[in-house]
């Protein structure tokens, strides 16, 4: 399965903020949208990411004055990213391997997607449950 797959089931828009974005309408960004990271996008494209992690240490270290800040203080810059034609089985080791959970997809430079954990997860469900059942009726019909 691709990356491209992912995005057609699940739909390709993708939350974003500006880097000047302060960290409280972050938060109510991610809430309203029910997520837990957003690319950083400015004016040449994907600046970095921020995820609900990346808030919470460093409130713990800076305290409640992180809220009125712009998230480019706090954003990941060397962002993991993949294409649609990465195979999801090449994303599950690049997630592993970084300790990331949020992926911006990219084609041609530009931000066309974003896959979570979840993503590859449900994927991985949907796959074995195919197999399943094409075992089963493999066996019941011979």
């Amino acid at each position: 399965m691709r990356i491209a797959d992912i995005l057609r089931n699940k739909g390709a828009s993708v939350a974003t903020v500006a880097p000047a974005t302060t960290v409280s309408e972050l938060l109510a960004g991610l809430a309203e949208h029910n997520i837990g990271a957003m690319p950083v996008v400015g004016p040449d494209g994907v600046a970095g990411i921020v995820s609900e992690r990346d808030v919470v240490r460093k409130l713990h270290e800076r305290g409640e004055g992180l809220l009125a800040q712009p998230v480019s203080a706090i954003m990941t810059t060397v962002v993991a990213t993949c294409t649609p034609r990465d195979s999801v089985d090449d994303l599950s080791v690049l997630m592993t391997e970084r300790r990331v959970r949020h992926v911006p997809v990219l084609d041609g430079g530009r931000l066309v997607g974003i896959v979570s954990i979840g993503d590859v997860v449900k994927s991985r469900i949907e796959e074995l449950e195919t197999s399943h059942e094409q075992l089963q009726a493999y066996i019941a019909h011979g």
